[in-house]
């Protein structure tokens, strides 16, 4: 099983659950826990090959897939008990939030989805093809900085851009390629994302600087009614690190107004 992390609030407070990207872990949240775990039970965990999950997965594993990692997911909610829970993710995590929805939507109370991915642009396109073609010759670390610096490019988006690259180096090679060999294969399951409103009240909450995911975003939720979007000025695309007290206010409101309306 993933290794988790709880904050237990109280047994009637509704369950929050936060998936990080590729290459992070959920060490990435510490600048939510202590908001949210005021009003939220709070449930972390390290993805398959991150963080403290990375010693759980041995050569058995030598293909993933979205639904094995979401798969991970729902097994460490079943395990606790959790019948429902909000996710908030952030980057590649959208994806798997996204995916654990499609397939199992009693579980999902509402999906909050921070600098998500939901179209590789031509820029991105690229990315992929070009690390498709040297990930066996090039240190995968190489390879991760360089993308961490096209995707996060401006001085102020140096805090987020050396998280995720000080993360990424708790991975091994093996676990990079796995992961990046996944990457390189969503363009079919992000089509059927975009087409597909699932019915889930959703915030995607964005950086007005994240040039290379916001596009595809903003035509999406034109045709999602049960999506809304929220924009971060002067905001990379880790939102949830290079703007945190926005991104908490934002986010806790909008699961609060979920339950108003709910009742």
């Amino acid at each position: 099983m993933l290794n988790y992390t709880v904050y237990k609030q109280g047994d009637d407070a509704e369950w929050v659950t936060f998936i990080h990207g590729a290459g992070g872990s959920s060490s990435i949240w510490y600048k939510q826990i202590r908001e949210f775990s005021k009003h939220f039970n709070i449930l972390l965990v390290d993805l398959r090959g991150h963080g403290k999950s990375k010693n759980h997965f041995h050569e058995k594993f030598k293909k993933y897939s979205f639904e094995k990692i979401g798969n991970d997911v729902v097994e460490v909610l079943e395990h606790l008990k959790i019948s429902s829970t909000h996710f908030v993710g952030i980057s590649l995590g959208t994806i798997i939030i996204r995916d654990i929805t499609e397939r199992f939507q009693h579980l999902s109370k509402s999906m909050i989805l921070g600098g998500a991915v939901m179209k590789l642009n031509l820029r991105g396109q690229i990315l992929m093809r070009l690390g498709a073609t040297f990930k066996s010759v090039i240190p995968y670390l190489v390879l991760y900085r360089f993308f961490a610096f096209v995707i996060m490019p401006k001085k102020s988006h140096r805090e987020s851009r050396n998280l995720f690259i000080n993360e990424a180096k708790k991975l091994y090679q093996k676990e990079f390629k796995r992961w990046f060999t996944l990457i390189a294969q969503i363009n079919p399951l992000l089509s059927f994302f975009r087409i597909n409103d699932c019915g889930i009240p959703t915030l995607y909450i964005m950086g007005s600087e994240d040039n290379m995911f916001l596009p595809s975003i903003s035509k999406l939720v034109k045709n999602h009614p049960s999506s809304k979007l929220h924009v971060i000025p002067n905001c990379g695309h880790v939102v949830n690190v290079e703007q945190p007290e926005l991104f908490n206010e934002k986010v806790i409101h909008f699961i609060k107004d979920l339950k108003q309306i709910s009742h």
